[in-house]
């Protein structure tokens, strides 16, 4: 179970970027009045106490330029977790500038868990984006803008919405998010549109809401408990871009593809009753 004071504890003596209250007109919550709290300000350039998590896999084309234009937005730190690669996927990202992790064992969430191990202690927002060149590092200061003005906890890149060059995405990956979306709002009465791993989480809260996927179920539980929590969500429009290069990992085959859509389906199946039952779910309105 999520320790809940534990939760309002962190949140309420968590110092932000700029140390300063929201405006009292401000809308607090989705789900009612929160507690008070220090805001954690990520509104403007440089975001230091925001580190970016990119997982990669065979992504030596890619992973350099994608550190750098992560860095020139002014994150404080990048690490780059290597599942395992076969080529110098690890080696150009220190040359880019990044802190390079390797997990040799494969799984997407296992990646991104080893990432948040190796957290530095100042981290206050963390930010996920993929190496492959698809995301857009310039929509990271509109992702960070919610929590900026207090009014995420947790931020959704969607690639649906926004400029999406054709073929960036799959007709798979576009109805696994619309429908991802439509179940999660069935349960929850949150509104998703897609299932990005571009986003942005507060550190305190992904700390408690219990993550344990993996696989490529991992997206897909984070949306799941942050919506069953009662957690501030926000969606932003990112658009999407052709991968710069490699093959996908998820889309690039019909094998890969029905298998990924069969753990994300089992993990939302899964999650769904856990959450009934109240397994590792925070108090709804906590958020």
């Amino acid at each position: 179970m999520v320790d809940e004071d534990a939760l309002l504890s962190s949140r309420q003596g968590l110092t932000g970027f700029g140390n300063r209250r929201a405006p009292e007109s401000a809308d607090r919550s989705n789900h009612g009045a929160r507690p008070e709290m220090t805001v954690v300000r990520v509104g403007t350039l440089p975001y230091p106490h925001v580190t970016a998590i990119i997982p990669c896999l065979d992504e030596e084309e890619a992973i350099g330029p994608c550190v750098r234009s992560v860095l020139a937005q002014g994150v404080g730190e990048v690490i780059v977790v290597d599942g395992g690669s076969t080529d110098r996927t690890a080696e150009r990202a220190r040359e880019a500038g990044a802190r390079a992790v390797v997990e040799p064992r494969r799984g997407y969430g296992r990646a991104l868990m080893t990432g948040i191990a190796a957290l530095p202690p100042g981290t206050s927002v963390i930010l996920f984006i993929d190496g492959d060149g698809s995301d857009r590092p310039e929509m990271i200061p509109a992702l960070l803008a919610p929590m900026g003005r207090d009014e995420a906890d947790f931020v959704l890149g969607s690639r649906l919405k926004g400029e999406r060059e054709p073929g960036s995405l799959a007709p798979a990956q576009i109805v696994a998010g619309f429908l991802a979306g439509w179940l999660i709002r069935l349960l929850y009465g949150v509104r998703f549109t897609d299932m990005s791993p571009f986003r942005a989480i507060r550190r305190d809260v992904l700390d408690r809401i219990g993550m344990q996927e993996a696989s490529f179920g991992w997206n897909l539980e984070m949306q799941m408990r942050v919506a069953a929590a009662g957690l501030r969500v926000v969606e932003v429009p990112v658009g999407q871009r052709r991968r710069a290069g490699g093959v996908s990992k998820v889309s690039g085959s019909w094998v890969t593809a029905a298998r990924a859509g069969w753990v994300i389906a089992a993990t939302f199946c899964r999650l769904a009753i856990d959450l009934r039952r109240g397994i590792g779910r925070l108090p709804a309105g906590l958020g």
